[in-house]
Parts: C-alpha cells; structure tokens; sequence
C-alpha cells in the first residue's frame, strides 16, 4: 500500500518535468488577487457557521486559470483535479482534501461573471506588470481573433429576429430552450470558413508580447470598430494591419498623439507606391508578432479560443480569464528566457 513516503517521491518526479503552469507558483504572488475577488464577492457573505466552510476564493480562482490552461469543462476539471497529482500541487491540495465540484466551479464562475471581476482581474495583473517595469510600452499591436462557441440549428424566421437584435417568440416562451440558446455570437465568413462565436480583440505590448487590454464582441464586429477600447493613454506607437486603415482612425490616432504605423492598403484605381510597400514590409515584421498570441491561445491553451459555453456576458467572463492565463504564463517565460527579475509582493 502507497505511503506519504511514495507520494512525496512521485510529487518530486512529476516536479522535475513540470510544466509552465506549476511553474507560476515559484513567481506569482497569487494573493494579489484576493483583494479585489473578495472586495466583489463579499468575503463574509457566510449568514451561519453551519454547513461546510466555503472555499478559498484564492484556491477557486487558481482553478480556473487551472481550467482554461487545459481548456476543461467544469466536470472534468472535478476529475482532473482528483486524478492527477500535479494538479493537487498547483492548487496547494494533497490527496484527500475537499475538492470543489464542478457545481461549485459554475458558481464561482458565474460570481465572476456577474461582477465582472474577470476584467478587474486581468487589470490588477497587467498594472502589477506596468508597474514593475516589465512592459515598456515603447510600441502597441492590436488585432482580433475568432472565440468559437457551440453552433446554433435555428428556425430561419428564429435566426432573422436574432439578427434585429430581438429574441425570437418560441425561445421567450420557453426559459428552458432560451437558456439553451445563444443569441449574441453570429456568423462570419473569412477565407470562404463560415465560424460562429465572438472576437477577443487584443492590445500588446510589442516588446514582450504582454496583452495590455482587451474587448469582447460578435464576432461580426469590424475589427478597426474596438479600436477605441484597445488604445491606452500612455500608447505612443500603434502597429496594426490593413483592415484598421481609414481615415477616422488616423485622425484618432493623431488626436491622441499615438503614430501610425498601421500597414497601408490598396484601393481599387490606386495602387500602393514603392515607398508604401517598403513601409507595409518593414513595420509587418512588428506587427507579426502578435499573431504569435493567438498561436498560443490556441495551440498551447489546448484551443482555448474554441469554448463550450454559450452567451455574451460568459464568454466575455471567460476570454478574459483566458487572456490573464496567456499573460501568467507570458510573465513566466520571460522570468524564465529573458531574465525578468521577479517581481517584488
């Protein structure tokens, strides 16, 4: 019979090749979230001592920056978190502690969501990040990419109300079927691929590849209408590509004080001069990297821009979370590869 002696051992050879994620514990001061999770969700909101004491909100959060790394459902972060050892020791557990289930997992969730604490959340990492000198800020990359949900089968008379913006008379009816149903994400159509869902549009620091701010929309959404939202006051350099090339923008921009280095495009009748395209070649090689965090976002999240629910509010809640997890994890291979020193509590 297994023993702590054999339990410890096996901890220490799942430690040697641990990946990033268990990683964070060496440099992550996980109490700088507490203060704003428990300011939100009030922390003595307990009525009675009776019944179970709740959770660590601080444990909670870490399972879900737990979650979105492997991309899980709530079911399965349950049993992941009781069937691997390196997910225990992560989250600080050893075997036979309580393990929140995957109802209490939605629960938190949906605090996080109703308080919008994802985005407060992400804000108080980046400003750490700022703060610290880790971000420069010598240049900004904005662009967009698609967040999958569930595919919708709706009646075409059903599918014409949505897109008015109104919910269709059968789904109102019925709070079970309207629950089942996403009336925010729509359909878009790019390199002749029809995709459903939303677009995580993102602002990044050029020199590390830090998102420093982000917004949530339809995925039918022009990606140069959030350029308001991306564009921070200390931005001096913007790189974006053609599809954020127009006038109102530049005139933006200038407003603003923040130089244009957004690629130039064509037009039909005008062709682009030589001094453009040398223009388009030099800052693309800028504006390429931030391509590299979607690549991330979807490969090393284990496609953690295709998500399982459903619903603008929750899928806003979730891209951000999984933004935070990109920049955790960003910070971490810069302490890591580029020597960033740790940054103090």
């Amino acid at each position: 019979m297994a023993g702590l002696f054999d339990y410890e051992f096996q901890l220490d050879e799942i430690k040697k090749h641990q990946p990033p994620l268990q990683k964070l514990n060496e440099i992550i001061d996980w109490e700088l979230f507490r203060k704003p999770i428990e300011e939100a969700l009030n922390k003595d909101d307990r009525k009675s001592n009776a019944g179970r004491k709740p959770y660590d909100k601080i444990l909670m959060f870490k399972i879900v920056i737990l979650q979105r790394y492997y991309n899980l459902s709530d079911e399965q972060t349950e049993f992941q978190i009781k069937d691997r050892l390196s997910f225990l020791d992560f989250l600080g557990l050893s075997i036979g502690d309580n393990v929140p289930d995957r109802n209490t997992i939605w629960l938190f969730k949906e605090e996080l969501k109703e308080k919008d604490l994802s985005k407060k959340l992400f804000d108080t990492f980046t400003s750490k990040l700022i703060s610290n000198g880790v971000v420069a800020k010598e240049g900004t990359l904005v662009d967009a990419s698609f967040v999958k949900v569930p595919k919708q089968r709706n009646k075409r008379v059903d599918n014409a109300d949505i897109k008015k913006g109104a919910i269709p008379l059968e789904f109102g009816k019925n709070k079970n079927k309207l629950s089942q149903k996403d009336c925010d994400a729509r359909w878009v159509t790019k390199y002749k691929t029809k995709e459903f869902g939303y677009k995580d549009h993102v602002s990044v620091d050029q020199k590390t590849k830090v998102i420093t701010s982000y917004t949530v929309t339809a995925s039918s959404t022009h990606d140069s209408q959030a350029i308001k939202e991306l564009i921070n006051e200390d931005d001096t350099i913007l790189y974006a590509d053609s599809a954020y090339k127009s006038q109102e923008i530049e005139d933006y921009l200038k407003e603003n004080n923040v130089k244009s280095k957004i690629i130039n495009r064509a037009y039909r009748n005008k062709a682009l001069t030589n001094n453009q395209h040398k223009l388009n070649h030099k800052h693309s090689k800028t504006r390429v990297r931030v391509e590299h965090i979607f690549g991330t976002l979807k490969t090393s999240l284990n496609n953690g821009l295709s998500l399982k629910s459903i619903g603008f509010e929750r899928i806003k809640s979730i891209t951000g979370l999984l933004n935070l997890t990109y920049n955790l994890l960003r910070y971490e291979q810069l302490v890591r590869l580029k020597n960033i020193p740790i940054m103090k509590s």
